[in-house]
C-alpha cells in the first residue's frame, strides 16, 4: 500500500522526521519498503502567469512570452510548448534555478532573442511523464509563490508491505491509529455526520446469501453532476496513493476506500432495474465488467444482481452494464460488508485484481460499511452536487462476525517476552490500539475491535505487547541452557559415521525432492497408486517417492549432461508407502534408506591401472565397507528397476534390508543414461546397527590348512555353502574362505566345483592329524547331507 506523508499527518502528527517514521512503521510491523520523495529536487521554480505570449520572429514553433513572476519587471521568456498563452499561470524557473537532474538556468539567446528563464512542464519537474505543454496552475495560485510550497512537493510515498493479518492497516486511518498508538500522539479522525435525506428516493436490497454477505448498505443520489472537476487536493492524494483519476465519482469512491479502508461502488441507477440482490449465479450466467473483460461466474462467486440481470461481481468489480458514466445524474452507491471467504482467491480465478478484492479477501471492518455510505455522500453532495435519499440496510445479524474474548495471563507474556511490563502496562498498551480490556483475578480479558480479525489466541496479544512496547526495548538476552550429555549407545553408528564411510570410498551425497513423477514410481518400483500430493510445487511433482534409485538415476543424467562420465553418489532420505489393509493402523510407513548408485569408471582415470567400468562387485564390496564388521548375505532377486540376471537381494541376520544391482537396461536406455550404473537401497535403521567387539585370545599354537573342493548343483550358492560348513564347523575351525570355482572338463554340465580354505587352530595346543582328518570329515558330511554335495575326486 503506498501513501502520501503529508496526508498521514492531518490524522496524527508525531515529532518524527520521515526517515524516524518509516523505522517506527516498519518495527511495529508494517514494514516500509520505499521511502520516496514525491518529487525530485529542483529550486528557484515559481508560480508565474503568462501575461503576453507572440510569434518568434525568427521561429514558428517558438513563441515569445512576458511572464510575472512576482518581480518587478516581466521577464522576457522564449517557450516552445504548445499551449502557451497568454493569461495561464505556469511553472517559471529563473535564471539561477536548478531543475531535476543539476540542470541549471542561465540567460540565454534563442533565434537571436534573449530568454531569462524557463516555463516548464511536468516532465521537466519530475512530476509525471506528461511533457504535451506546459504544467497549467489553477487560476488561485499565488505569483511568486515557490512551487514546492504550494504543490507541497516536499512530501514522502511511503509504501509498506503488509502480512496478510493486518488488513485494518489497508487505510491511512488505521496506519494512522498505528502511528498514534506507537507514539502516544493524538489522532483525528474524520469527522463524519450524517448526511439528512433530501428526498425519498429508495431501492430494496435482498441478501440471499448472507452468510456471504451479511451487511449491504445503498442509496440513490439524484441531480449528480458527474463532469463535475475533481478538486485539485483529492487528485494529488490519491496520484500519490498510486490511483490515477477518472472522474469525480469515481475518485470518490477510491478516496473513500484509500481514507477509511471500505470499497465503495457506484451504480447508475437509471440502468437498475427493481431491487438489489445479493446472490450467487443463478444457472449460466454473464458480466461484462468494467475492464471489458466478459465472464461466466463460477458457482461460489458473489453477484450483485437486480431483479434483470447480474451486475457485478460482489467486492470484486463492477459491471460495464450498470456503471456510471460522464452523463450518469442518478447514483445508487454500495457500501457492504462482503466475509473473506466469499472473497479470497475469486479475483484470480478470472485473471485479475482490484483494490477492493485486496481488501475484502483479507477482511473490512464489518460496522464501517454506514459511516464510510455517509462520507462518500458527503463527498459527493459537496464536489457533485446533488440530492440524497435514505440509507437503505440490509443486515443478517446472525452471519456477522462474533468478536470473542480472549483471555491474557500477564505473568506468561513477560516470561515469553523476557520483559518486566507490569499488569497495569500492559493494560494501558493494549487500550491504545483501541482493545477493551477488563481484569478478572490476575487475567486481563480483551475483546478485539471489529476492525481487528487478527486478534484471536493470547499468542496475538502478546504479539501486540511486542509491538507496542517496541522490538528495540527488549534486551537481546542470550539464550540459557543445561547442557547434558547424550547417551550414546555403542552398538549404534551415528549417520556421520556412514557418510564418511562412503565419502572415503568416492561417493558424493546428494539430497533430491522428497515429491517426484509419476512415471518413475511407476518404472523403478512398478508402483501403480502411488501416494499423490494434494497442491503439488509443480505439475510433474505430482507424487511421493517409495525409493530413491530414480532420484540418483536423475543425478547421474544431470551429470552426464554436463560431460561427467564418472558418477558415484548417495543419498539418504526418507521414503512414502502405503501401510498395507492387514496393518492394524491405517496409513503410510516413511522408512529413512541409504542408496548409493556408481557410474563409469572403476576408478579416476591413471597411469598405473588400466581402466575399467565398474560393476555389480566394485558396489557390492562398497555395500560391505559400509556395514563391515557385520556380514551381508546375497541372494538372486527379481526388482523392476534392476537387470534380471544382476540383481540380489540384501540380507542380514536372514532378513531382507535392501537390495543392489545393475539399473534394467530399459531404464537405461529410455532415461539416456549411459553404461548401465548399479545401485543398491538399503533400510538405514541396519545399516545404523553394530555388533560389540568381543576378545578373542590370539594363539600362539601354528595352524593347520586344508583345502576343500565340493561339487554342487548350479543353483547352490557360495553363500549357501559358507552358512552349511560354518554351521556344522568344530570349535578349531578358525576361517572358511572361498579361493576358486571351477566349471569344464571332469565336472557335469550341471553342476561346478567350489575350493574353500579350512583354517584350523587351537589356542593351547597343537592339533594332531586325527583331528584335523575329523573335522574335513565332520564338514564334508554335512555338505552332503544339506546340499547334496560330493568331495571333488571321490567316485570320478
Amino acid at each position: 500500500m503506498q501513501f502520501s506523508e503529508q496526508w498521514l499527518r492531518t490524522f496524527v502528527d508525531p515529532q518524527l522526521d520521515s526517515n524516524e517514521l518509516g523505522h517506527l512503521l516498519t518495527m511495529a510491523g508494517l514494514e516500509v519498503e520505499e521511502a520516496d520523495p514525491a518529487a525530485p529536487r529542483f529550486t528557484g521554480i515559481v508560480v508565474a502567469r503568462i501575461v503576453e505570449a507572440v510569434q518568434h520572429p525568427n521561429a514558428d514553433k517558438l513563441r515569445l512570452c512576458k511572464v510575472d513572476a512576482g518581480g518587478s519587471e516581466l521577464l522576457q521568456i522564449v517557450c516552445g510548448a504548445p499551449n502557451a498563452a497568454a493569461g495561464i499561470k505556469v511553472p517559471c524557473a529563473r535564471v539561477g534555478a536548478v531543475l531535476p537532474g543539476e540542470f541549471r538556468i542561465k540567460a540565454a539567446k534563442l533565434r537571436g532573442v534573449e530568454s531569462f528563464g524557463m516555463l516548464c512542464s511536468a516532465r521537466e519537474l519530475g512530476l509525471s511523464e506528461d511533457h504535451g505543454g506546459l504544467l497549467v496552475l489553477p487560476e488561485d495560485a499565488p505569483i511568486g509563490a515557490d512551487i514546492r510550497d504550494y504543490l507541497a512537493l516536499d512530501d514522502t510515498l511511503f509504501t509498506i508491505k503488509l502480512t496478510p493479518n493486518r488488513a485494518d492497516c489497508l487505510s491511512l486511518t488505521g496506519v494512522a491509529r498505528e502511528v498514534a498508538a506507537l507514539t502516544g500522539s493524538p489522532l483525528v479522525e474524520p469527522e463524519i455526520a450524517p448526511v439528512a435525506p433530501a428526498i425519498d428516493a429508495r431501492r430494496a436490497i435482498v441478501l440471499d446469501a448472507p452468510e456471504a454477505c451479511p451487511r449491504y448498505c445503498g442509496r440513490v443520489l439524484r441531480g449528480v453532476d458527474a463532469r463535475a472537476a475533481t478538486p485539485d487536493w483529492m487528485v494529488q492524494r490519491l496520484a500519490r496513493s498510486g490511483i490515477r483519476s477518472i472522474s469525480a465519482l469515481v475518485d470518490i469512491t477510491n478516496y473513500v476506500m484509500l481514507e477509511l479502508g471500505q470499497p465503495l461502488h457506484a451504480f447508475d441507477n437509471t440502468r437498475l432495474s427493481g431491487a438489489i440482490h445479493v446472490r450467487h449465479p443463478q444457472g449460466i450466467e454473464q458480466v461484462l465488467l468494467l475492464n471489458e473483460q466478459t465472464v461466466a461466474p463460477a458457482a461460489d462467486t458473489l453477484l450483485i444482481a437486480d431483479e434483470a440481470r447480474a451486475l457485478a461481481l460482489a467486492g470484486i468489480m463492477g459491471g460495464e452494464e450498470s456503471g456510471i458514466s460522464l452523463d450518469t445524474t442518478e447514483v445508487f452507491l454500495e457500501s457492504a460488508y462482503f466475509t473473506p471467504d466469499a472473497i479470497a482467491g475469486r479475483a484470480r480465478t478470472y485473471g485479475f485484481g482490484s483494490d477492493a478484492s485486496h481488501r475484502y479477501e483479507r477482511g473490512v471492518d464489518f460496522e464501517l460499511p454506514r459511516r464510510a455510505m455517509e462520507r462518500g455522500t458527503a463527498l459527493i453532495v459537496e464536489i457533485c452536487g446533488g440530492e440524497a435519499g435514505p440509507v437503505e440496510e440490509a443486515v443478517s445479524p446472525a452471519h456477522l462476525p462474533a468478536r470473542h474474548v480472549v483471555r491474557l495471563r500477564p505473568a506468561r507474556a513477560r516470561r515469553l517476552l523476557g520483559v518486566g511490563i507490569d499488569d497495569e502496562a500492559m493494560a494501558a498498551l493494549l487500550e491504545r490500539v483501541h482493545l477493551k480490556v477488563e481484569r478478572v483475578g490476575g487475567d486481563l480479558l480483551v475483546t478485539p475491535p471489529s476492525f481487528r480479525f487478527d486478534i484471536a489466541i493470547e499468542e496475538d496479544l502478546i504479539e501486540e505487547l511486542a509491538r507496542l512496547h517496541g522490538y528495540d526495548d527488549i534486551p537481546a538476552v542470550p539464550p540459557q541452557g543445561r547442557l547434558q550429555m547424550v547417551e550414546s549407545a555403542e552398538d549404534r553408528r551415528p549417520v556421520w559415521d556412514l557418510r564418511h564411510r562412503l565419502a572415503a570410498r568416492g561417493f558424493q551425497e546428494v539430497v533430491n525432492f522428497a515429491f517426484v513423477e509419476e512415471v518413475w514410481e511407476r518404472d523403478f518400483a512398478a508402483n501403480e497408486n502411488p501416494i499423490r500430493l494434494a497442491n503439488p510445487i509443480a505439475s510433474q511433482l505430482s507424487v511421493m517417492r517409495s525409493t530413491l534409485v530414480p532420484g540418483l538415476a536423475a543425478n547421474l543424467v544431470t551429470n552426464r549432461n554436463r560431460q561427467q562420465d564418472r558418477v558415484r553418489v548417495f543419498e539418504i532420505g526418507r521414503c512414502f508407502e502405503r501401510k498395507a489393509d492387514g496393518e492394524p493402523v491405517a496409513g503410510f510407513h516413511q522408512p529413512l534408506r541409504i542408496a548409493a548408485l556408481a557410474a563409469g569408471d572403476a576408478l579416476p582415470e591413471q597411469w598405473g591401472e588400466r581402466g575399467r567400468k565398474t560393476d555389480f562387485y566394485d558396489l557390492k564390496g562398497d555395500l560391505e565397507a559400509l556395514f563391515a564388521p557385520l556380514r551381508l548375505h546375497f541372494e538372486r532377486v527379481s526388482h523392476p528397476a534392476l537387470h534380471p540376471g544382476r540383481a540380489a537381494a540384501v540380507l542380514l541376520d536372514g532378513r531382507r534390508i535392501g537390495v543392489l544391482g545393475e539399473l534394467h537396461p530399459v531404464w537405461v536406455q529410455r532415461y539416456e543414461l549411459g553404461t548401465a550404473p548399479v545401485v543398491f537401497e538399503v533400510e538405514l535403521e541396519d545399516a545404523l546397527a553394530a555388533r560389540l567387539p568381543g576378545y578373542v585370545e590370539i594363539s600362539r599354537m601354528p595352524a593347520v590348512v586344508r583345502d576343500l573342493a565340493l561339487v554342487v548343483g548350479q543353483d547352490v550358492t557360495v553363500a549357501r555353502v559358507l552358512e552349511v560348513l560354518k554351521a556344522a564347523a568344530p570349535a578349531v575351525v578358525r576361517e572358511i574362505t572361498l579361493f576358486d570355482v571351477y566349471q569344464g572338463k571332469g565336472i557335469e554340465p550341471d553342476r561346478k566345483s567350489l575350493a574353500f580354505r579350512v583354517s584350523m587352530q587351537d589356542t593351547q595346543r597343537t592339533l594332531g592329524e586325527a583331528e584335523v582328518e575329523s573335522a574335513v570329515a565332520a564338514l564334508v558330511r554335512e555338505a552332503e547331507i544339506a546340499l547334496g554335495a560330493r568331495l571333488r575326486g571321490s567316485g570320478e
